[in-house]
C-alpha cells in the first residue's frame, strides 16, 4: 500500500520528484504515525463497511475508523459489536486471497466507548485483530486512560509471534482538558502516561467538536477550527504539550463536517483560481467552483493551518475528503530541497546558507527539527516536481458516496 496508489505510473513520474513509499501496518511506527493522514470514519453500524472499504482502497483509502462510539446510538451498541466481526471476517478473507496480505488492506481501527468494550471486543475478535492498526480511545483523560493502555500492553505483551502491534490513538476532547482551570494540569498529566506507553502511542487526536459542544458552538463553513478562539487556545496550549521534538507525538487536527455548501456564503471563497488553471487549463475553474460548492475549500484552508502549526493527520466524515487531504501532505520540491540542503549541511561547517530557490535563508540549527519532519513527510506521501502542485492530485470526478 501507498499513498496516490490509483495513478499509473505514467502519471506518478510525472507529479512525482521522488515518489512516495511503500507500507503496511508494520511499517517502522515514526514513519507510521505519519501515514495514518487523513483517517475517515464509519458508523460499524453501516451495511456495508467492509465493501465500501475495499471500493475506496481502489481510489485512494488508507486509514478508516470503524466507529463505535458517537456514530452510533446507545441502543445500537449489540449489533454494531456484532458487526464489527462481521466486517473484519470478510476483510480477513479478501486478505488470505491477496498476494500481499498485510499490504492489500488499508490501516484500520475502531473507536471504542471505554475500556471494558475494548477488552471484550479484543476477546471476542480473536485472529482478526491481526488485521487492525489498532483503537482509538475517546475522551481520553488520566482517569480511563491507564486502563485503555493496560489492556492493550496485556495484548500486545501476549500476541502470537507472527501479530503485529497494536496501537492506541487517544483523542483529547473531554472538559478537564477544554476549560482553562484545569487544562494545564490535565494535559501534563495525560502526557506523563503517555510516556509510560509510549511504544504503543501512534498519535495524539484533537476532538474539537466534543470540545465545541461544551460553548454550544459550532463552526461554519465559511470559517475555520483556528477561527473559534476557545479552542483555538485549548489546540495551541495541546500543541506545546505533545507537539514538541523532543518527547512529542504526531498530532491529528479535529475533523471538517461539512461536504456541501448548500446554504448563501459570508466569506469569499478561498482557494486561488491560478493553480487550477495552471494543472487543467479552462476546466481547472469549473473544478475550483465544485470544490468551493462542496464547502472544500474551507476544508483545505483549515489542513493549510494545521500543517503550519505542526498537525498531520485529519479525521474526515466524507470520502470526498480523501483525496484533498492527502495531496494536501505532499511536499513541495522547495520544501525538499530546503529540507535536504539543511540536513546535508549540518556538519558544523557553516551556520547559514542560501535556499537554492534563492528567495530565503536557511539557517541550520533553527531549521534542523523542520527539515527532519519534512523528510519524515516525504517518504510517505512523496516530493512534487519543481512546477507541480497539489491541484494536480485533486481528481475531477469523486466517487458517490451516501
Amino acid at each position: 500500500m501507498k499513498y496516490f496508489d490509483y495513478l499509473t505510473n505514467e502519471q506518478e513520474m510525472s507529479l512525482f520528484y521522488s515518489p512516495p513509499v511503500s507500507f503496511d501496518h508494520t511499517m517502522n511506527k515514526d514513519l507510521l504515525s505519519y501515514a495514518v493522514g487523513a483517517a475517515l470514519y464509519m458508523p460499524a453500524t453501516r451495511p456495508t463497511v467492509a465493501e465500501d472499504i475495499l471500493k475506496l482502497k481502489e481510489s485512494g483509502l488508507v486509514t478508516v475508523i470503524i466507529d463505535l462510539e458517537d456514530a452510533i446510538g446507545d441502543g445500537e451498541v449489540d449489533f454494531a459489536e456484532q458487526s464489527i466481526t462481521r466486517h473484519l471476517a470478510y476483510l480477513a478473507a479478501y486478505a488470505e486471497n491477496e498476494k500481499d496480505p498485510k499490504s492489500s488492506l488499508p490501516l484500520i481501527f475502531i473507536r471504542v466507548r471505554n475500556p471494558d468494550q475494548l477488552q471484550n471486543l479484543i476477546f471476542r475478535l480473536g485472529s482478526l485483530t491481526t488485521i487492525l492498526t489498532g483503537f482509538v480511545f475517546p475522551k481520553f483523560s488520566v482517569e480511563n486512560g491507564v486502563e485503555y493502555f493496560e489492556i492493550l500492553a496485556d495484548y500486545n505483551n501476549t500476541r502470537s509471534y507472527s501479530a503485529s502491534v497494536l496501537y492506541g490513538m487517544p483523542i483529547l476532547e473531554s472538559a478537564s482538558i477544554i476549560y482553562r482551570e484545569s487544562r494545564l494540569e490535565s494535559l501534563l498529566a495525560v502526557r506523563d502516561l503517555l510516556e509510560v506507553y509510549r511504544d504503543y502511542v501512534l498519535n495524539v487526536r484533537i476532538g474539537a467538536t466534543d470540545f465545541s459542544s461544551l460553548f454550544g458552538l459550532r463552526r461554519s463553513p465559511d470559517v475555520s477550527i483556528y477561527d473559534l478562539t476557545p479552542i483555538r487556545d485549548c489546540m495551541a496550549d495541546i500543541i506545546n504539550v505533545f507537539g514538541r521534538m523532543d518527547g512529542g507525538y504526531v498530532i491529528s487536527g479535529p475533523v471538517w463536517e461539512y461536504f456541501a455548501n448548500k446554504g448563501h456564503r459570508v466569506l469569499r471563497p478561498q482557494l486561488r483560481q491560478t493553480p487550477f488553471e495552471d494543472t487543467y487549463g479552462k476546466s481547472g475553474r469549473d473544478l475550483r467552483n465544485n470544490y468551493i460548492s462542496s464547502a472544500m475549500d474551507g476544508l483545505i484552508r483549515e489542513v493549510v493551518l494545521d500543517k503550519e502549526n505542526g498537525i498531520i493527520g485529519k479525521t474526515i466524515i466524507h470520502p470526498s475528503h480523501l483525496k484533498p487531504v492527502q495531496a494536501m501532505y505532499t511536499v513541495m520540491h522547495e520544501e525538499y530541497v530546503d529540507a535536504m540542503s539543511i540536513i546535508e549541511s549540518n556538519d558544523g561547517s557553516r551556520g547559514v546558507l542560501k535556499s537554492q530557490y534563492f528567495n530565503k535563508m536557511n539557517e541550520i540549527k533553527p531549521h534542523l527539527n523542520w527539515a527532519r519532519r519534512i523528510l519524515l513527510r516525504s517518504q510517505v506521501y512523496g516530493v512534487l516536481h519543481e512546477q507541480q502542485h497539489f491541484v494536480g492530485l485533486l481528481p475531477e470526478n469523486e466517487y458517490t458516496y451516501v
